[in-house]
């Protein structure tokens, strides 16, 4: 899969000093699960037997970071890039070092049609 986190030239010197910039970050697809991590501050590996649905999302976002949207988490370093993934059954994952449930997840990366390309295709 040929895309990662991406990051918008504004927030990259805040996110590298707190550890979540893209040295920090990781995103790919290898045997069946979607491995997600941005720092300290959230790590998931996700089958993808898991992702019921992968969509390009255009929410208007204004925040960057980790961040919690109600009952959907945001990982993101830009308002732009947007990927929805929406788990069934809810996938166990890390935020701030304590365990929750991930049951949609927004995502920014540079090319969102090969994220949703590796989701669906690994899922075949």
């Amino acid at each position: 899969m040929a895309t990662e986190l991406r990051f918008d030239r504004w927030y990259l010197p805040l996110a590298a000093a707190v550890g979540l910039g893209p040295k920090s970050t990781e995103l790919w697809v290898e045997g069946g699960t979607l491995h997600v991590k941005m720092g300290w501050a959230f790590t998931a590996d996700i089958p993808v037997t898991s992702i019921k649905t992968a969509e390009p999302s255009n929410e208007r976002v204004f925040t960057a970071g980790v961040h919690v949207m109600g009952s959907r988490w945001l990982v993101n370093g830009s308002r732009k890039g947007l990927v929805q993934l929406t788990l069934d059954p809810p996938v166990p994952a890390k935020v701030w070092y304590k365990a929750i449930t991930l049951k949609v997840l927004l995502l920014s990366v540079t090319d969102p049609d090969a994220l949703i390309a590796a989701c669906t295709a690994a899922a075949r």
